[in-house]
């Protein structure tokens, strides 16, 4: 029985695994994305429109 929950937790920490490494693929694969496109159009960021002041600033690297 203890084998059981031992090979279940192996798995299950697996599985966590693999979604964060999927994740991080996503989100590095997004920003090279980005990247490229700022690098095509000659732009040095993104901007976006603050809700509350309504003035446009750069995007940071960890917004989405």
């Amino acid at each position: 029985m203890a084998q059981l929950i031992t090979l279940a937790l192996l798995v299950f920490g697996a599985i966590i695994l693999y979604k964060r490494f999927v994740n991080d693929a996503e989100k590095l694969s997004q920003k090279s994305k980005r990247q490229e496109k700022e690098r095509e159009t000659g732009a040095s960021g993104t901007l976006i429109k603050d809700p509350n002041t309504g003035e446009y600033r750069v995007k940071k690297e960890d917004e989405v």
